[in-house]
């Protein structure tokens, strides 16, 4: 992709993560039993470690047959920064009473894995020693019971472990897995306050990190200002020429010409906001154009320069969004396509023509979504009272998307997401100089709008090319989040009626 700028370590959160993969039995059946399902349980575990869909390593453990063995690898995994999460089978019958201490004390999520050693049955040969030691029939739902009485959060996936279609919800549930792992240690730091007067971007950081494990920290916006002015020349000129190699640059902004300040500044901006956010350990920002401070720009091609490089970013202070757009760069690292800070800006609904959105943003909407070469120009902004600041102009790529937003409904968080298809605008934008995306969304635009709005779902989203909602809906269960999807076969009334029964779970599952 054209529009990468570096090796970010950001953009591989699944270096040095894993799962684990547990094996559950017990003493009755002896130890060539015992060994046999050893040997079959890592035959199941291969099969996942193998697979190009699951992004992290999985790692066999020995096979459990105590309540005790199985508190302790539970408080093993809970206690190693390394493993993203767990995957449980019960191979031969496992009495599940022997699990409810292990689970009590897992505070990692889970996948309960119903599968088999070989995908067919020998029929010819079958006896009943095949029959006491194939038994995850029965043993996964003993195991299945347990984890329902337990009100366990886990994710279910069934079928054999060779299947592409099951590797692929491993791999899914490992990348909400490892997003959820990259949320709990996140730092994000917000230069400036939330922009004035607006409801849907506040928000309660004492319950964001309780739950999310986000932490939201302020920065007077002249500490980004005043490293400004230590970037030297000789570091902005590095940034302008790796600028010129790798996008297409507005002539005027090239060294020498007219306009070459505004772009040497950007990239002073760029270095500056590279330091400050390593000195202060942060994968995510937010800036306000209403809080410049010294700034003589608005950020704007070093905010999209730093997306490109897996940082979290949304404006005007929202620091929810700009926490979701870091969280959901790392579920889909290494997958085609892209995940961007948007906004729905506008639409087209002329008559007997598909109903589309333009979404976009003042300035920072991510290279990602694109495979062109990314243009970088300069031009005047209506807002901020500043210097025409400089920035990336792109259209995203056609093809399919998610739109997710997260909005704090006072006693709970709801996550919002609509599939769409991204489409290439009908007509080209030669007077539009920001970067942008063009979506369908569905089932329809109608539909999906006043659902959204039924919803309280925020202005500011993250759109994503790379994952559907599955990775959505796995990760909302980890983080014990709210997920409204609105999509193909919705309508407005059975999201209504969704939201009501919801709203209703979580006041039972919160109590008085």
């Amino acid at each position: 992709m054209t529009s990468t700028t570096s090796t970010s370590p950001l953009l591989d959160p699944f270096s040095g993560r894993e799962v684990w993969f547990l094996t559950g039995s017990q003493d009755l059946y002896g130890e060539e039993t015992l060994a046999q399902v050893a040997e079959q349980s890592q035959r199941v575990a291969a099969l996942l470690d193998g697979a190009d869909a699951v992004p992290v390593r999985v790692v066999w453990k020995p096979v459990v047959k105590s309540s005790d063995a199985i508190r302790r690898v539970m408080l093993e995994a809970s206690a190693d920064d390394s493993v993203a999460g767990v995957i449980t089978w019960m191979h031969t019958f496992s009495p599940a009473r022997m699990w409810i201490a292990g689970l009590s004390v897992l505070s990692k999520p889970l996948l309960h894995l119903h599968t088999q050693a070989d995908p067919a049955l020998p029929w010819a040969t079958i006896d009943m020693d095949f029959m006491n030691l194939n038994q995850a029939a029965h043993g996964d739902r003993e195991f299945g019971y347990v984890l329902s009485r337990l009100r366990s959060s886990r994710t279910t996936v069934a079928g054999y472990a060779g299947d592409p279609g099951v590797q692929q919800r491993v791999g899914e549930w490992a990348r909400a897995a490892v997003a959820a792992s990259v949320a709990r240690s996140l730092k994000l730091v917000r230069f400036g306050d939330t922009m004035r007067n607006v409801a849907v971007t506040e928000g309660d950081k004492v319950e964001a990190q309780i739950r999310w494990g986000v932490d939201v920290e302020a920065l007077g916006v002249n500490a980004l200002a005043d490293v400004v002015l230590q970037v030297s020349d000789a570091e902005a000129d590095a940034v302008v020429a790796e600028y010129a190699d790798r996008y297409e640059v507005a002539p005027e902004l090239l060294p020498g010409a007219e306009r070459a300040e505004s772009l040497h500044y950007g990239a002073k901006i760029e270095v500056a906001l590279r330091r400050v956010l390593e000195a202060n350990g942060a994968e995510a920002f937010t800036t306000n154009f209403e809080d410049l401070g010294s700034l003589r720009q608005l950020p704007g091609l070093a905010v999209q320069r730093l997306l490109g490089d897996g940082y979290g970013f949304a404006g005007e202070g929202d620091w929810k969004t700009a926490a979701l757009t870091r969280v959901l760069k790392a579920a889909g690292a290494g997958l085609p396509g892209g995940t961007a800070f948007m906004e729905d800006y506008t639409y087209d609904l002329a008559p007997g023509a598909p109903q589309r959105i333009l979404g976009a943003h003042m300035l920072e909407v991510c290279p990602t979504i694109t495979t062109a070469t990314t243009r970088i120009e300069v031009h005047p902004l209506g807002i901020g009272g500043r210097e025409d600041p400089v920035r990336m102009v792109h259209t995203a790529d056609p093809g399919d998307a998610v739109i997710v937003g997260w909005c704090d409904l006072g006693e709970r968080f709801r996550l919002v997401a609509n599939e769409v298809r991204v489409v290439t605008p009908p007509q080209d934008l030669p007077n539009l100089p920001v970067a942008r995306a063009v979506w369908e969304p569905l089932p329809d635009w109608r539909t999906s709008t006043e659902c959204w709005l039924e919803a309280g779902g925020p202005h500011h989203t993250v759109m994503t090319t790379q994952f559907g909602v599955e990775v959505l809906e796995d990760l909302a269960d980890v983080v014990g989040t709210e997920l409204a999807v609105i999509g193909t076969g919705t309508t407005t009334r059975s999201f209504k009626r969704e939201l009501r029964w919801e709203s209703a779970y979580r006041v039972l599952q919160r109590g008085v």
